[in-house]
Parts: C-alpha cells; structure tokens; sequence
C-alpha cells in the first residue's frame, strides 16, 4: 500500500476472491506464452451465477483466473484470467456459453450500458504473444460463438472488421434495447451469428492494448456533475486522448467511471487531476477512487513518480524490480506484445528468390495485401489534419486505424501461410505401413490442405477490405494523394488474385471435393464484389483525377 499512499487518493481495489488471488506466479509450463482474456458479465447480484461463469473457466487447465470484481449498482461483473492462447480461448467461450444459459437481459437492469449477458470479451497480448494472434483468437471465438450458441459477434478495436466498430460505444448504442430494433439494419447487422436478438443478447469481442478500469467517486451525489465531468474528460466529447467516461450514481455518490486504453500516453495521474479540477468548478472534490480488475504496476509506478516529482528516478532502482529481475531486457521492437515488426522488403525479396518451397505465391499475396493497407493507411493520414477535409476527419482516423489492423493481420498471414505448406507436407510423411497409420495420414493430409486453404482465404477476404477503404480514400481522401489509393486498391487486387489460386490450388488436391465447396463459394463471392469495386474505383478515379 506504500505507492497508494503516495498519491495523497484514497483508492479503493476490489480484490479477487481469497482462493483466486494471485500470490504467485503463474506456472512454469504458462511462461512460453501468456494472453489475457478480460470478460465482462451483466450480472453481480447472483453471486451463484457468477460462480457457474468462474466454474466454467477454471474447467480449462491452461488458464488461471486472477481476479473477480462485481459492482451491484452496475450489475456487472469483470472477470479476468490468462494462459496459452488454445487455453484462453476455450475458457471464454465456456464462460460465454455458461453465460447465455443463465442470465436473461430481458430481465437485467443496471447503471453500466450492456448488449449481452457477456458483454464484452478483449483478448491482450501479455508475454510471448502479438496483438495479430489476439486478432485471431478473437475472430475464431466470434465465428464459434454466433455458429454454436446463436448469438450475434460484433468485433471491435484491433479486430474490428469496420472502421466504425473500432469503438465499443458505437457498438453498444442504444444498448440491449435499441439493438433489438436495429439490429436487422445492414449498419448494425453483426459479424457473426443471427441479425436477430435472443435473450442472451449480443457479445463484443476484440482485441486490445491493456486497459485500466477506473473510477472516481465525487463528494456529491448530484449526477449530472459527474456527466458533466465524464463529458470533459472522455476523448470523444474533446477531453483527454485514450480516456472513456461515464457519469453515474453509485452506492448513493456520483460517479465518473473510465476506461483508460493507454496509460503511457495518458498516465493515470493525469487523469486524476484533471478530473480534481473540472470538480472544483462545480464545488465539490474527489471522495475516493476505485480500480476494477487488475492495473499494471508501470500505471502506479508512473503515478508514484508524478506526485513525488522523482523526475531523475530510474525505474531500476525499485527494489523488486532488482530482486525479481531475469536478466537484460530485449527493445527489439519485433519481440514488443503490441505488434510485430514486418520482415524489411529486400529480407522478404530474398527469401522469396532463394530456391526454397517457401515462402512462395501464398506468402507474396499476403505482402502485397500487406503493402496495399499501408497505402491506405498512408493517404488516410496525410488526409487527416488538412483544413479543407475536416468533414472527413473522422473518417480518416477511423479508416487510418483498420488499416493499420488489416496490414499487421496480413503481415502475419506471410508466415503463417508458409508455415501451413511445411505442416502440410510433414504430413505426408507420417508413417502408412499400416490401415491404421494410412488411416491416420490421410485425415491429417485434409486437415493440413484445408488449413494451408483457409490461410489464403482470410487473405482474401481481407484483401476486399482493404479494396473497400482504398475506395473510399480515392472518394474522400487527399487529392494529391488519390494515385496511392489506387496504388493501394491495385496492392489488395494483386493479392486477392494470388491468394485466390492458392485456395483452388490446396483445394483441388482434395479427393473429396465436396469438402471445398463452401470455401470456393466464399472465393468467389468475394472475386464478384472486388470486380464491382473495381468498377466503382475507376468511375471515381476518372471523376477526380481525370484518368
């Protein structure tokens, strides 16, 4: 509690359970690769329902739950636990699956604004992880969730699939209630699942950068001060960037609840004082705050530092950091949780020449998928800022932030679609001198084909996008810029292209074509929208540049 009482703020941590409280660390055989998986539930008051959901995830034995933080006024309760990658995602889909059967939201009523009985779901990348495998977990779980329980997936901040859908307020609008009306509207129609409601609600799912959950308590109960607060603190009303308030009544005080998604960029002390300032116009102050869940001890580390005005204070000298410490840190920005470096072009060139079976076509389609989306990202931010486009300024932020996603997720996809040919010609040289063994080869050779296809398909599917926001650049973007969204969109054409022949390719090899049908239709579909958007790019071009 030392560095708490620094701050000179009474901060209030709800604490996990006694028997869940992390006094050590994870174990051993959990350190190669930690994600952090971080749900959110409308319900507390049934601390037995909440007790099923736990079950549901300690049932997975490569997680650990680290923390159970219910809010009765809210009605919610936020879950947090890690582990490998297969284990986190198996546990949220248990806790997602428990959820829908006991929580009704017909019946739920509470001050937080929820759409789902699992509200929301992030995925974040701790150790030996990358925000790209986050992305993916979260697509894979979506995908289940809406195909096996029914309920609509709407994916959000890094895996959004729409620039819109980045913010989880646009999702919620209107929250359970008002999707239930919409939510057959094309603009609301989820990702996965039904366009249609069931008393389970809808569930968010993502990936994000670590996220501090934080409230601050004021010493009035008058609400509409703390509305009035969150409104000047939050970054979509002109506040603080990475900040996300709330203004609500709880336990009889008002409350500024907040979603902080960047404590590096907006320190957790800067918020604080910001919002002791805005109270003391309304002449009030702050009572006390509140953390929900976990925080990173870098935030308080900061916060310590700031209110004691260490400025020549080097992190190194805190004496668990030097008991605990493992040895030198890499920087190598490659190894970072948030992103992964892409391979350098002449690197990738080279491999690519080197007479070697990877990487080969698959791969080079994923890169100039890759290098399409960093087009668009490019013209959507040099857009951005220009006086003449201010009524495109937040179209242009919001395009620039999913191409970003979709040019790390297709970066990714150049390893990945090299190392699915060697898991597949592994494959073929499992033993066969028995019926069983060639009974066994030959199940893993589909597997294997049917993965080494649906690498190239994502590639596909994600090459339409990028085509799409290409579109819109050359529509809305900076004149002098349009040739570089067309640069993009022919990119993301190129890579459709070559990622198409290498599904059909993987595709024909199966003996039972059937089995490839579905994919080849999904192909083909989006072969027919890129041409109508090929169509359309070339109206546009010839309108605005004159070509």
């Amino acid at each position: 509690m030392a560095v708490l009482g620094i701050i000179a703020l009474p901060i209030v941590i709800r604490p996990a359970r006694p028997q869940n409280h992390p006094t050590k660390r994870l174990s051993n055989q959990m350190t190669t690769q930690l994600i952090e998986c971080i749900p959110n539930f409308s319900d507390a008051r049934r601390p037995e329902v909440i007790d099923q959901i736990v079950a549901a995830i300690q049932s997975v034995g490569e997680v650990k739950l680290l923390d159970r933080s219910s809010d009765l006024d809210h009605n919610r309760t936020v879950l947090t636990f890690a582990g490998s990658a297969v284990g986190v995602e198996e546990a949220a889909f248990r806790a997602i699956q428990t959820a829908a059967a006991l929580i009704d939201l017909d019946e739920h009523t509470g001050e937080h604004p929820r759409i789902g009985a699992t509200d929301v779901v992030p995925f974040v990348p701790l150790s030996n992880a990358t925000m790209e495998e986050c992305i993916a977990i979260a697509k894979r779980l979506g995908e289940r969730v809406g195909r096996e329980l029914n309920i609509p997936v709407y994916l959000y901040e890094a895996a959004a699939t729409r620039p819109e859908r980045a913010n989880l307020e646009n999702i919620r609008r209107g929250q359970y209630e008002g999707l239930k009306a919409e939510i057959e509207k094309p603009e609301r129609k989820p990702d996965f699942g039904p366009a249609k409601l069931p008393k389970a609600g809808a569930t968010v799912i993502g990936a994000r950068a670590p996220l501090i959950a934080f409230n601050v308590y004021l010493t009035t109960d008058d609400v509409d001060i703390a509305k009035k607060i969150a409104k000047a603190v939050r970054q979509s009303s002109g506040g603080l960037r990475y900040v996300k308030g709330l203004g609500l009544l709880v336990d009889g005080r008002a409350q500024v609840s907040m979603n902080l998604t960047n404590f590096r960029e907006t320190p957790i002390a800067r918020v604080v004082e910001f919002i002791r300032r805005e109270a003391e116009r309304y002449g009030v102050g702050i009572h006390h705050s509140e953390l929900v869940g976990l925080i990173p001890q870098e935030a308080l580390t900061d916060a310590a530092i700031w209110y004691t005005q260490l400025d020549q204070f080097d992190k190194e000298q805190i004496l668990e950091s030097r008991l605990f410490d493992d040895g030198p840190q890499t920087t190598d920005s490659s190894s970072s949780v948030y992103g992964q470096t892409p391979p350098g072009p002449a690197s990738f060139i080279d491999e690519l020449a080197a007479p070697t079976p990877t990487p080969g076509g698959g791969s080079a389609g994923a890169y100039a998928g890759a290098m399409g989306a960093a087009l668009v990202a490019m013209v959507a931010g040099v857009t951005s800022g220009k006086k003449k486009y201010a009524d495109v300024e937040a179209e242009m932020q919001a395009i620039r932030v999913v191409a970003e996603n979709l040019r790390k997720e297709l970066t990714q996809a150049v390893d990945d679609d090299a190392s699915s040919f060697e898991v597949l010609m592994a494959k073929f040289k499992m033993p066969k001198d028995t019926e069983e063994q060639r009974s066994a080869r030959e199940g893993a050779i589909i597997q294997a084909t049917m993965n080494a296809a649906h690498i190239p398909l994502h590639v596909s599917a994600d090459a339409v996008k990028v085509m799409e926001l290409a579109l819109k650049c050359v529509k809305h973007g900076l004149q002098s810029a349009i040739s570089d969204a067309m640069s993009g969109f022919a990119m993301a054409r190129a890579s459709l292209t070559a990622a198409g022949y290498n599904v059909r390719i993987n595709l024909h090899s199966l003996e039972d074509q059937s089995l490839g049908e579905r994919m080849l239709t999904e192909l083909a579909d989006l072969e027919k929208q890129a041409d109508k958007l090929e169509a359309e790019i070339r109206a546009v071009m010839k309108e605005r540049g004159g070509i």
